[in-house]
């Protein structure tokens, strides 16, 4: 027996993943190195992957899975790219890393400044994490104030200031915050709902002259994909301008994702901080901040604002960052991408309504999340109004017929241009089967 349109059977062999996450729990805390990949909130064990091509991976059973994880996010070529793979392979037989500059970061730079509108200069670090740290201290050094506001369910990396109201694995893991963090970091915090100018409004005057800086992922990509409302992002610069308050987008997420300048060539705003990551290093590990002259050169060691990093713009990121970057100028590029995740996305939704299950279905170019509820989706209020036991059944189905998810409701969903029409119509296949059984193990909810 076979799942329909993916040749893939429903009586998998798990065994050697089942038998590596026993020995995983005994060696790591939880089994696995970011909560998330435990699959806590779906059920079951995880999947130890053995390999990726372009966009199928295989786990240690040999089972095979089309792949919308994409490592979260920045594999949009698809796993290992001939070209991605090349460069690597190049830079790492000249050695892996020198603790010294190279040529290539200074030619990334120069890429990721070209195509950022904000950006006049970037400090390239190791991750999405340090690019926020880096970025709400160099802000704060800026203004001379602490306070920052983030958004309710925004997820910026594991740093003390920004796991107050987060999403991602927090949300999904249904942890409300963090110990460990000192009281006096959760008091210099404050989290507004999301698409609510009012609240930032009125929470940028009740603390006037006391906030260093506004953080927030231009597309929300840590509670679900929540796209925003028309005119937000515009009227939430002018009010950070009106208020001199720093606008720091996160685009580690949405960076060369959402377009090749990403959200803010997008939508036509500019911030006075960009954070990036991801796809910056075709997969390997990188971040980076950046803005105007004015504010970088306040970065040591031009200015007094520590940051350091022995790997920073370590030759092989760099190297893969530059041979991504290079295929995404195509101008082709993301008219595909759009043509690929709105089949996708036509394709879900009616599957959906075929089925009889109320979905909310959110997208912004290739990032798109199913949300299982009948409410409009705009916020983190309203995407916790999702029905988590549909989703894990929805999981699960789609996973035993060959697809995989983001094992998380509050996570992404990612088309790479190594998908085609005929992955996405084995996608929508078996997303057809999904929903009905969704609609077949429901209950009604109290």
């Amino acid at each position: 027996m076979t799942w329909p349109g993916t040749g893939m059977s429903p009586e998998r062999n798990l065994t050697r993943s089942t038998r590596l996450f026993e020995k995983a729990r005994r060696l790591l805390p939880g089994g696995v190195n970011s909560p998330v990949r435990a699959f806590g909130a779906v059920g079951g064990s995880p999947l130890f992957i053995r390999r990726g091509d372009r966009c199928w991976i295989w786990d240690v059973d040999g089972n095979r899975y089309l792949d919308y994880l994409g490592s979260w996010g920045p594999l949009i070529l698809g796993h290992a790219h001939p070209d991605v793979i090349r460069a690597v392979t190049e830079a790492a037989s000249l050695g892996t890393t020198y603790g010294a500059p190279t040529e290539a970061e200074v030619d990334l730079a120069g890429a990721v400044i070209a195509a950022v509108p904000s950006m006049e200069q970037v400090r390239m670090v190791n991750s999405g994490t340090e690019a926020t740290l880096s970025a709400i201290r160099l802000a704060r050094a800026v203004t001379g104030r602490e306070g920052i506001v983030k958004m309710e369910g925004g997820y910026h990396g594991h740093v003390d200031s920004l796991l107050v109201q987060a999403g991602s694995g927090l949300v999904t893991l249904a942890i409300p915050g963090s110990p460990g963090i000192p009281a006096e970091t959760v008091r210099q915090t404050h989290a507004v709902p999301f698409n609510n100018l009012d609240a930032m409004e009125k929470c940028l005057k009740e603390n006037r002259g006391g906030i260093a800086c506004v953080i927030l992922e231009p597309v929300a990509g840590n509670m679900g994909v929540v796209p925003p409302a028309p005119g937000y992002l515009e009227s939430v610069r002018e009010l950070t301008e009106r208020e001199n308050v720093l606008l720091i987008f996160d685009e580690v997420m949405t960076g060369f994702r959402v377009a090749y300048g990403g959200a803010q060539e997008r939508f036509g705003v500019r911030p006075d901080l960009t954070t990036l990551g991801k796809i910056i290093g075709g997969g390997l590990p990188v971040g980076a901040f950046g803005g105007s002259r004015e504010i970088l050169s306040r970065v040591a060691p031009q200015g007094d604002v520590y940051q350091a990093g022995t790997l920073s713009g370590n030759p092989l990121a760099m190297r893969a960052g530059l041979a991504t970057l290079e295929l995404l100028r195509k101008s082709s590029f993301y008219q595909g991408l759009e043509v690929l995740s709105a089949r996708l996305e036509t394709g879900l939704r009616r599957a959906a309504e075929l089925s009889g299950v109320p979905i909310c279905l959110r997208r912004v170019g290739s990032m798109m999340s199913v949300f299982f509820t009948d409410r409009e989706v705009v916020d983190f209020e309203t995407a916790r109004s999702s029905d988590l036991d549909r989703f894990r059944v929805f999981f699960h189905a789609m996973l035993r017929q060959g697809v995989y998810l983001a094992p998380s409701q509050f996570e992404a969903l990612f088309v790479s241009a190594a998908h085609s029409g005929k992955e996405i119509d084995q996608t929508i296949a078996a997303a057809e089967a999904a929903f009905r059984e969704v609609k077949e193990n429901s209950r009604p909810r109290k």
